[in-house]
């Protein structure tokens, strides 16, 4: 990686966002944070369109001035090299699985439930939405549930990117009107997260 300061575009309310602040932290990485206001149209400013067409945030900016869209694709090459994104093939494929999970079966009906409630203030035209949205999440967090009974982490005993990615909404599924009472091991796995020396709170 290019040596110099990283800058990051991103908002402290996002989930997706945190994962980023999570996993620097676990890395001891240094960046400037540039605070992003999505509902006041910040992502769609010219100047940040020249960054990422997409209009979405995070945005990781390399010091060379290299633009780096989606989240998981910057935990990725966050983590490249590092204890939590190594292995053999197979291993670090294992890894990706859980992060096209985390964005396909997971943040679709987590992530978007948290959204309506808390950016939106759970407007009634969207309610029917919200529970539709239910069974969806939840069948993602039985995913989640059946694995963690069988290993301290998603992809084995030592957190990866995997665990940040899912963790970052997880840990807050009940913002998104999710009952986490019922998935104990889920919720062991949240407090292990949670008591790890580098973590950093949402």
């Amino acid at each position: 990686m290019t040596q110099g300061k990283l800058r990051i575009y991103g908002d402290s309310r996002s989930g997706n966002c945190y994962k980023l602040k999570l996993l620097c932290a676990e890395l001891g990485m240094d960046f400037d944070w540039q605070e992003v206001d999505i509902l006041a149209g910040d992502t769609h400013t010219p100047e940040f369109l020249a960054m990422n067409a997409n209009g979405k945030i995070p945005l990781l900016v390399l010091p060379d001035g290299r633009c780096l869209a989606e989240s998981n694709a910057i935990l990725c090459f966050l983590a490249d090299g590092s204890e939590y994104f190594r292995g053999d093939a197979f291993v670090r494929a294992e890894v990706l699985q859980w992060l096209f999970f985390e964005q396909y079966s997971h943040e679709p009906y987590i992530a978007t439930s948290r959204f309506i409630i808390q950016y939106l203030g759970s407007p009634p035209d969207r309610q029917t939405e919200l529970e539709q949205k239910k069974q969806g999440g939840y069948k993602a967090l039985g995913v989640l549930e059946q694995q963690l009974e069988k290993s301290d982490y998603l992809t084995g005993n030592e957190l990866s990117i995997a665990d940040v990615a899912l963790f970052a909404y997880t840990h807050v599924a009940a913002e998104g009107g999710f009952d986490l009472g019922n998935f104990p091991a889920i919720g062991a796995w949240i407090e292990r997260i949670r008591m790890r020396p580098n973590f950093l709170e949402m």
